[in-house]
């Protein structure tokens, strides 16, 4: 039988991969729903090739052009974040893929859990701002989430079949675009600078944040949370070839590493089949031309954010919160113009010295900790 999927964020970089699974395995999924955030025009082209049933658009003022551009087919149109809600719960969707971006992502995941979907999620942001609920409220639903992010992939294969205790979980990370850039040099980079990611395709908003290692702050929060390992159980390495993307260290002093090139349709099919692998004939790794696999210390200072999420993590509640939604509106900053490179993380600090925090939160804390914490972010930007 057909898996029928539910896309949610089906126009960005792992939404247009995952839809590649799914054109080269017909047999097994078909897709029920499909949604974007504002790129109306490929989610029609999508919508009409996959023959979705629904189609939701984040933006409401694109909703009117998605309307007419598929006014000839039988396919169902809305938009807003309650209609993405809706499309979750429906009886017609059994995998939830969520490659939304940011804290977007939180409440439809809260949605497949309750409607007891199974998720293939590649939007961190889900486990980094409320992973205490979120997987309280999995391990209640007994819905299995499947991590799509690479590293978290990585782990998870490695982890697969195992019976003893772990020692430790090694994240590795590609240093983004700015890694060989001296510290000093920070503050005068470009965006388009900064967008140069030297190994991965990815959006505009993940590319800052890898280039912050926000991004590897966040899976490290993540990875927390998926794999109930503490703080002091979980290292980052720097790993400027990203063919390793990630291991596991065994109480033996045994080490897993699961290695391939730097391609995301390999962890999406994965969370999709598993426990199979997707057959993809033309995959293969040629280590005569990467003889080298090359692993440092990431640079504390000049990567303050990875300290501060591991304290986010240490702190729990909602901290995290606080951090991802200050670091969301830096970064709309910093690639609109408005700031400096240097001003995200400081945005950061500045937020979490001043919001509220919660030890326990509710799902309505951690929408108040958003707000909050994106004002404060504004505040000190000058962004009012």
């Amino acid at each position: 039988m057909k898996q029928r999927l539910s896309i949610l964020g089906s126009t960005g970089s792992i939404g247009v991969q995952t839809l590649d699974i799914v054109r080269e395995n017909p047999e097994m999924f078909e897709v029920n729903s499909l949604v974007a955030g504002n790129n109306w025009e490929l989610l029609a082209q999508q919508a009409i090739e996959f023959d979705a049933d629904v189609v939701v658009i984040a933006a409401e003022d694109k909703y009117p052009l998605l309307k007419e551009a598929l006014k000839e087919y039988p396919i169902k149109v809305y938009t807003g974040s309650d209609a993405i809600c809706q499309v979750v719960r429906s009886s017609e969707v059994d995998v939830v893929v969520n490659a939304l971006v940011g804290y977007a992502g939180l409440h439809p995941t809260v949605a497949a859990i309750e409607a007891g979907k199974k998720i293939a999620l590649a939007n961190k942001e889900t486990l980094v701002v409320g992973g205490d609920l979120v997987m309280r409220m999995a391990a209640e639903k007994r819905v299995p989430i499947l991590p799509i992010d690479s590293e978290h992939s990585a782990i998870f294969q490695c982890l697969v079949g195992e019976q003893s205790p772990v020692r430790r979980l090694i994240v590795t990370c590609s240093g983004g675009a700015l890694r060989d850039l001296p510290a000093s040099e920070l503050k005068d980079v470009t965006p388009e600078r900064a967008l140069k990611h030297p190994q991965w395709s990815m959006g505009a908003k993940i590319t800052i944040d890898s280039a912050t290692l926000v991004n590897k702050g966040f899976e490290v929060i993540e990875a927390h949370w998926l794999f109930g390992m503490d703080a002091e159980q979980i290292s980052v390495l720097i790993h400027p070839q990203s063919i390793v993307h990630s291991m596991v260290e065994f109480e033996d002093g045994a080490i897993k590493a699961q290695l391939g090139t730097p391609d995301m349709h390999m962890p999406i099919s994965y969370a999709l089949m598993f426990p199979r692998r997707a057959l993809r004939p033309e995959e293969r790794f040629d280590f005569l031309a990467n003889p080298t696999l090359t692993f440092a210390e990431p640079d504390r200072v000049k990567y303050p954010a990875l300290d501060i999420a591991y304290d986010c993590m240490r702190r729990g509640g909602t901290a995290s919160c606080v951090m991802n939604g200050s670091n969301e509106v830096a970064v709309a900053a910093f690639l609109a113009g408005k700031c400096r490179f240097t001003d995200i993380t400081a945005s950061i600090e500045y937020a979490l010295g001043r919001a509220s925090f919660v030890e326990h939160p509710t799902l309505k804390d951690y929408e108040l900790s958003n707000e909050e914490s994106r004002a404060l972010a504004a505040e000190y930007l000058k962004l009012k």
